[in-house]
């Protein structure tokens, strides 16, 4: 990123005032800032603090196309970063952005760093969290997967299915609630059995609130319906705190043809051959449909 005038010239006096500023955004459009000067400052909106114990080691960068990357370190602070937080997710993939400042004249700065946070471990009341440059999207597959099920998610561009249609998503107040993962309601008949398997499950009110997580098992019985997530949800949950539960979708032409009526936008390629076709012989009586082999096929190439 280039050099702004100003910041150049303030850096040639060779007295220079400088500090370094970050700025935080996760993904719920929650902002925080930071500066490792010993007063806080603000620009564009944001009141960078210099009470929060964060640091940060050199920014590695490069012309072409390798990965920028650095890290901050920082102590866990109730009114800054909280390590609930942390381990509930709210942080994942958050934009990080890091700039020198004359802390003079915070209109001379330069945006040194523009990326996401990785990884972040925490230990003894502080946190270390990896910073990946722009560049660290360049690394993610591209391209469509050629597959006999749906490559797409549900309600996304590709699929266009609108899960907001009555019928195809539940909302109410939790009842009973085990381990943050198995909700139990008393009612929920009027959807069928398994109808939220493989969907989505998000946390509207309450401490977890913005959280997500995707079901397991979604079972009805005469005793009421249990739905249970893969994983525990990051923060408390209470009764009485508002969830949604988002049908799920096995990724089958059938279950799309069906249950959604959304067969022109399958992403699929149910009919492309399978194994078994790399194998095929003239044969009468045989099917090759990418299927397991019988043992008489079987026994029939081998010999």
């Amino acid at each position: 990123m280039a050099i702004p005038e100003a910041f150049e010239a303030h850096l040639k006096t060779g007295a220079t005032t400088i500090c370094r500023a970050w700025a935080l955004t996760r993904r719920d459009g929650t902002t925080y800032g930071f500066t490792d000067h010993d007063l806080g400052f603000s620009f564009e909106n944001i009141s960078f603090r210099a009470d929060t114990g964060l640091a940060a080691r050199a920014i590695q960068q490069a012309t072409g196309l390798a990965v920028d990357n650095t890290e901050a370190v920082g102590v866990l602070n109730d009114a800054a970063i909280r390590e609930e937080d942390i381990h509930a997710g709210r942080f994942d993939g958050a934009e990080i952005r890091a700039w020198l400042v004359n802390w003079q004249d915070v209109n001379q700065r330069w945006l040194q760093f523009r990326g996401t946070l990785g990884e972040i471990t925490r230990a003894n009341g502080a946190f270390n969290a990896e910073l990946r440059g722009l560049t660290e999207h360049l690394n993610q597959p591209q391209g469509r997967a050629y597959q006999g099920p749906c490559g797409a998610v549900l309600g996304d561009a590709g699929c266009k299915f609108d899960l907001n249609q009555a019928g195809y998503f539940f909302e109410g107040p939790v009842e009973i609630v085990e381990d943050r993962k198995l909700f139990r309601f008393a009612g929920l008949e009027n959807y069928d059995d398994r109808w939220f398997e493989g969907g989505r499950a998000r946390v509207l009110t309450g401490p977890a609130a913005g959280l997500i997580g995707l079901v397991k098992n979604d079972r009805l019985s005469a005793d009421g319906r249990v739905v249970e997530l893969w994983e525990a949800l990051g923060d408390a949950v209470e009764t009485g705190d508002m969830v949604r539960f988002d049908a799920g979708c096995d990724k089958r032409p059938g279950t799309c043809r069906l249950k959604f009526n959304n067969l022109l936008n399958f992403q699929g390629f149910p009919h492309i051959p399978g194994e078994d076709w790399l194998m095929a012989y003239p044969a009468s009586g045989q099917v090759m449909d990418g299927g397991s082999l019988t043992a008489e096929t079987s026994t029939a190439l081998a010999g």
